[in-house]
């Protein structure tokens, strides 16, 4: 079955340019021109991947990517037409995956998406065949589920999210520049943008850490001047 995209666009010219070059790649999308009518189409066909722009009628594409991130943790892609740094790091704070500015190549669109999809499969990590959680104090990384539970009540996270945790935690006690992680996680070159990284450990040590801040992290935790690594554990 060909992955489901939704894709939100209230600039009918580029969401059909949209639509074509990914068709062409042999998935199924549907148009949305407004953001009401793309949460409830998004609740309605639980799409695999959402491109959300973010200037739309109705509802913005921040309004709807906060009501999306309730109810799914499947990939969402911002188009932007602003340069600046605030709407990509307020995007990234409020969940989405990545983001892509206007005027934007098709091509590079299209390669985003797949590497996406491919991120938010289940596959299993090279060389821990055998593992399938990840044990670490009261937080559970299950890699066969897809969860995360902390003291057995259960984490919502992103595929974005879930995708670096894991990584850091299949590595544990190594230590990665953005640089790094921005290729193996995210999987293709952000030009050295490594905001990106930054927010997504943010929000992912509000969601699985007591207390967020770099300083009192006891999971993911920060080599200053280096980069991020996962404290040493268990593997069961």
């Amino acid at each position: 079955m060909s992955p489901r995209i939704l894709v939100v666009e209230d600039e009918k010219p580029i969401a059909e340019i949209v639509k074509f070059n990914l068709e062409r790649e042999g998935f199924s999308v549907e148009l949305a021109f407004n953001g009401r009518d793309a949460l409830d189409m998004a609740i309605r066909q639980l799409p695999d991947l959402v491109i959300l722009d973010v200037m739309l009628p109705k509802l913005d594409g921040f309004q709807v990517l906060t009501e999306l991130r309730r109810t799914t943790g499947n990939p969402i892609l911002m188009l932007t037409a602003k340069e600046g740094e605030s709407d990509k790091v307020r995007g990234l704070e409020l969940g989405a995956d990545d983001y892509i500015t206007k005027p934007f190549s098709p091509r590079e669109l299209v390669a985003r998406v797949k590497a996406h999809l491919r991120r938010a499969q289940l596959l299993v990590v090279p060389g821990e065949k055998d593992v399938s959680s990840l044990l670490c104090d009261r937080l559970v990384i299950d890699l066969v589920k897809y969860e995360v539970r902390k003291g057995g009540q259960p984490i919502e996270l992103t595929v974005r999210e879930f995708e670096l945790l894991k990584y850091l935690a299949l590595n544990r006690g190594r230590v990665f520049d953005r640089e790094h992680l921005l290729k193996e996680v995210w999987g293709y070159n952000y030009f050295g943008d490594g905001r990106t990284v930054d927010v997504t450990i943010r929000r992912l040590r509000e969601k699985i850490e007591d207390d967020p801040s770099a300083n009192n992290a006891k999971y993911v935790l920060t080599r200053r001047g280096v980069g991020y690594y996962f404290r040493e554990l268990d593997v069961v």
